[in-house]
């Protein structure tokens, strides 16, 4: 299965995951959900390997503009309303190789994802 790379083109932490896999020269495919979407089968797929609270972005600019009544008493369900809704929510990058899926960016956490067996 081919690894894909989930975000947004003009991150700054997106910039440094591409980089960093360019560099090392790990194929990969860009799904920017930005202008691609992302639909709630994915986001219910990468819920069976990661947390809702390690998807959902509460620190960005898109939720914090949130009306103070979508950011009170979240769960699974209204969490990934939001992000349906506000890709822009997810925080990024999330990479999927097919067998494991991580999210945010680290130099040592992609060179150990991306180690040989």
């Amino acid at each position: 299965m081919m690894t894909t790379l989930y975000g947004i083109r003009n991150c700054d932490t997106m910039k440094k995951a591409r980089q960093w896999l360019d560099g090392r020269r790990v194929e990969y495919a860009f799904h920017d959900y930005k202008t691609a979407g992302i639909d709630r089968t994915t986001l219910e797929k990468w819920m069976q390997h990661v947390d809702w609270t390690m998807l959902l972005n509460r620190a960005g600019t898109t939720f914090r503009k949130l009306p103070e009544d979508e950011r009170q008493d979240l769960t699974v369900e209204k969490a990934i309303t939001l992000m349906c809704r506000q890709p822009s929510m997810i925080k990024r990058p999330v990479i999927d190789t097919g067998r494991q899926l991580v999210v945010g960016f680290s130099p040592a956490g992609y060179a150990a994802l991306f180690a040989s067996p």
